[in-house]
């Protein structure tokens, strides 16, 4: 038996000197202070990154998208008060249009990657392709566009342009409801992942609606949350909760087993004030985190850690 668990210990610390590295997400840069120029923001509740790596952020309070390179340098801007009120969330479909959700303007508007308006739909109210404040939009490949109807406790989903094709939800804390839905993303096989606030949990559902499953409820452990908000899912399929009350990020497997976490309250770097919104680059290496409170963006890069070589030596000595 001892033997066993020595060779063991030895083949596995043996595979990980093989490797060379383990993996984790490490703190890669940051922009943003609190403002109304270039570059700045007030109270950025939504980040999203285009197919070219172009980041867009949802200058909430200031009442515009702002755009910038992968590391932060500014590109351009769109909206104003005059153009969106209060915008909440926004997504990019794969081809680059920018769809925002106009959350008091109760309306989806919808862009070029450089911020020329398309076209719009929506209104307030309770029928079919109307809102009460909508906080997020996602494109799917297949060109359906997912809104996350928070008043009406629903998700709406459309065409490209805004035609009505269904809709699911309603208000509750069982299978397929909502308190506070917040934020929708997609997975590569087109799966929604919704973010129900208020019963601090996800919930995933195939495309058009019908039930697959759930995880979490209200706490600090691993796998809990207090107030799901923003959410991603990785080209691997790894689902990424912007865990807003706990100050962290957490990361799941498609069916929402846990991974691992990051980040807890504070102003330093790789620490968050209410990070409300969170993305993937297309290639699934770097995440960024609307650090909504501290005004800025923060990103992360997943990085090989090297083994110790004294690894192997350590783990014999614990079976001496």
């Amino acid at each position: 038996m001892l033997l066993g668990k020595i060779a063991t210990a030895a083949a596995l610390a043996a595979l990980a000197l093989a490797s060379g590295a383990l993996a984790e997400w490490v703190y890669e840069g940051k922009w943003g202070s609190s403002g109304m120029g270039d570059g700045q923001f007030a109270t950025p509740m939504d980040v999203a990154v285009g197919p070219s790596g172009n980041v867009y952020v949802a200058d909430t309070y200031n009442s515009r998208i702002q755009y910038f390179t992968p590391t932060g340098s500014f590109l351009g801007k769109f909206g104003g008060v005059l153009e969106m009120y209060f915008p909440f969330g926004l997504g990019v479909a794969p081809a680059g249009s920018v769809y925002v959700a106009d959350t008091n303007y109760n309306r989806i508007q919808y862009f070029t990657a450089s911020g020329s308006l398309l076209g719009r739909w929506g209104s307030k109210g309770t029928g079919n392709g109307q809102f009460e404040m909508p906080t997020d939009a996602a494109a799917a490949a297949n060109g359906y566009v997912y809104v996350v109807d928070s008043e009406n406790e629903r998700v709406q989903y459309f065409t490209s342009s805004g035609s009505f094709l269904g809709k699911w939800g309603s208000r509750g804390s069982g299978q397929g409801e909502f308190l506070a839905a917040i934020s929708v993303a997609l997975a590569p096989n087109n799966n929604a992942y919704v973010t129900d606030g208020d019963n601090h949990r996800v919930q995933y559902f195939t495309p058009v609606g019908s039930y697959l499953g759930q995880w979490g409820r209200r706490g600090a452990a691993d796998g809990q949350f207090e107030s799901a908000w923003g959410i991603a899912v990785a080209p691997n399929g790894y689902v990424y909760v912007a865990d807003m009350g706990n100050d962290r990020i957490q990361y799941f497997t498609a069916s929402g087993s846990f991974l691992g976490k990051w980040g807890s309250r504070g102003g330093a770097n790789s620490r968050f004030k209410n990070p409300f919104g969170v993305a993937v680059a297309p290639g699934g290496n770097r995440v960024y985190v609307a650090d909504t409170q501290n005004n800025r963006i923060q990103y992360f890069r997943w990085v090989n850690v090297a083994v110790a070589p004294a690894s192997l030596g350590r783990v014999k000595a614990l079976f001496r």
